[in-house]
């Protein structure tokens, strides 16, 4: 069994920066692509970032250049610094890992910003 363990969310005012961490624990030989989602209240879950197992990095359009995803593959955990954040940045950012055969998801973790 893989658990996933989020952490860092909280309530920051717009323009401000959270820094989010996903670590990955349990029965794990190797990770895939590891990955940030969130969804909103309402709306459907949609992907912020992945970074595949060799550092390639991939960002919706409403957040490049202003987040950035990061992993420590000897750690098997992931990051996601999210910078300038916006009140519609608002919502629950779920932690993914692609593992051989399956996708792993995290708790989740609200990430709210006041306007």
């Amino acid at each position: 069994q893989v658990q996933l363990v989020e952490s860092g969310g909280g309530l920051v005012q717009a323009g401000g920066s959270l820094r989010l961490s996903c670590a990955a624990s349990g029965r794990i030989f190797s990770i895939n692509a590891m990955g940030w989602y969130r969804q909103a209240p309402g709306k459907q879950r949609e992907l912020v970032a992945a970074i595949t197992s060799g550092g390639i990095t991939n960002y919706a359009d409403s957040v490049k250049g202003r987040f950035i995803i990061s992993r420590d593959n000897a750690k098997n955990t992931v990051y996601l610094q999210m910078n300038s954040l916006k009140p519609e940045d608002t919502a629950v950012y779920y932690c993914a890992a692609d593992l051989p055969g399956r996708r792993y998801w995290g708790q989740g973790t609200q990430v709210t910003v006041s306007s």
